[in-house]
């Protein structure tokens, strides 16, 4: 077309983002729709505002293209993980986490501990889908068994695995908003900590009075009827134990996530042939269709009927569609216009440290993808964090504040669409549970807002900005 491109204005911009999230709310929560056609919508509508402001349709292809290479990477990582689950499952090792879990751990301090152990296992592979898709299922298994919530379970696991993701300096995440603020890992992990413990604590105590009152003699039954079905239909054993151990040690070794999970795929793989006795055939259609248990118990059998690459199927969709919508949305700058718009809010280094928090969580909502929520306003706000005589790790703080941990809060993100494949739960139903999500930014608002760990530029920490 002739005409040539025009920035979108800020109006423009809220227009498919608001079509978006009013076809989403309809969807989901009054017809108990898939949040996919919302997107598609959505999508549909900023192609529409872009065309309207100068880009060809061979452009908007392009950003549509764009945005779909972004979560290829994420695409292999679910499939990888469906086998991963239907393996260990068929292997035992869930069957087995889920035994000793039962016999040790009471289920009043089941979700607590399952939040801090999930934070651990996160601090040391620095990957929360990996904790998510390995340690994650055995311990939704296990609490199901005791009788506790679905999605308070999820909450659990989500607040333990993005701890660690915000806390590891092996995360990805940790070590892009560092870059892009400039400033060292170790300074912006330390700054993290006034921010991110309170809101460790705040969690550790609400699932602690949560899980208080599952006891009684009608869940020991409960309990060792799983147990005993467990005994009676799989081989259990503690060497099996070593084959998610191996999970964190690889990743340890710096080994990357996918020959990590293909090695989990393999051990579980094994283990099914050679101490569950099962056949090559079996083993095939089970990763591909995912793991079918027969105990006799309905509850176990419910329990351990998951995974497989085709029940990852929906979620992938789900995940291209929304980089669709996000690539439109960057790529036009029509995001730069929604987040850049809010910067005017900002008259002080406090309320632009707030500002920045709100900004990434709003590029969650609008593009699904966590990086995006770090990277886009990390060059937006760098040069107003250097004008306002900031230190660079309050912008990287912000950054993981904001965006980092409200990710999985995000029903059509990645994050919430690789925990909703993994442990069976949507982040409309876990969100109120994933406490550490929610309280971390928060707490990080109001800190900012009441001027608390607020560090000028004249610290020795600083560095040159990498991006402005």
């Amino acid at each position: 077309m002739s005409e040539s491109r025009r920035t979108v204005p800020f109006l423009a911009a809220l227009l498919p983002f608001a079509v978006m999230i009013a076809t989403m709310m309809t969807t989901i929560l009054i017809f108990d729709g898939s949040p996919h056609l919302p997107l598609l919508i959505g999508a549909v509508v900023a192609g529409l505002v872009a065309w309207r402001y100068g880009h060809g349709w061979k452009d908007i292809e392009g950003y549509i293209y764009e945005g779909i290479t972004k979560v290829l990477p994420a695409v292999v990582i679910l499939m990888l993980v469906g086998l991963l689950i239907s393996a260990w499952v068929a292997g035992g090792v869930v069957g087995t986490m889920v035994y000793y879990g039962l016999e040790y751990l009471s289920p009043g301090a089941f979700l607590p501990t399952l939040m801090l152990l999930c934070a651990v296992s996160t601090l040391m592979m620095g990957s929360s889908w990996s904790t998510i898709g390995t340690l994650g299922v055995a311990g939704m298994a296990a609490g199901t068994s005791m009788g506790l919530s679905p999605a308070a379970l999820a909450g659990a696991i989500v607040s333990g695995a993005f701890f660690g993701d915000k806390m590891s300096p092996l995360s990805d995440t940790t070590i892009l908003a560092s870059g892009i603020a400039g400033t060292d890992i170790f300074a912006h992990i330390r700054h993290m900590l006034y921010t991110t413990v309170p809101g460790l604590i705040i969690a550790l105590v609400v699932f602690a009075a949560m899980a208080g009152g599952h006891q009684g003699a009608e869940l020991d039954q409960a309990i060792a009827a799983v147990i005993g079905s467990l005994q009676a239909n799989s081989v259990i054993s503690p060497w099996l134990f070593l084959i998610p151990l191996a999970v964190p040690a690889l990743a340890l070794a710096r080994v990357p996530a996918v020959p990590t999970l293909i090695v989990g795929i393999v051990l579980g793989s094994l283990a099914y042939l050679f101490v569950q006795g099962g056949d090559v055939a079996s083993l095939f259609n089970l990763l591909q269709s995912g793991y079918v248990a027969h105990t006799g118990n309905a509850g176990v059998d419910k329990l351990l009927s998951q995974g497989g690459l085709d029940a990852m199927m929906y979620t992938i969709s789900l995940a291209i569609i929304a980089m669709i919508f996000g690539g439109i949305m960057e790529r036009t700058g029509m995001l730069n216009a929604l987040v850049g718009g809010v910067v005017a809010l900002a008259r002080s280094g406090r309320a632009l440290c707030a500002v920045t928090v709100g900004s990434s969580f709003l590029t969650n909502v609008v593009t699904a993808e966590q990086y995006i929520s770090i990277i886009i306003p990390g060059r937006l706000y760098a040069g107003a964090f250097r004008d306002k005589g900031l230190h660079p790790k309050n912008l990287s703080r912000a950054l993981e504040d904001g965006g980092t941990v409200t990710s999985a809060l995000v029903p059509w993100s990645t994050d919430a669409i690789f925990v909703y494949s993994a442990l069976g739960v949507s982040a409309w139903s876990y969100a109120p549970y994933a406490v550490l999500n929610y309280s971390v930014p928060l707490i990080s608002i109001a800190m900012a807002l009441a001027g608390f760990a607020i560090v000028s530029s004249r610290s020795s920490e600083a560095t040159s900005p990498q991006a402005d």
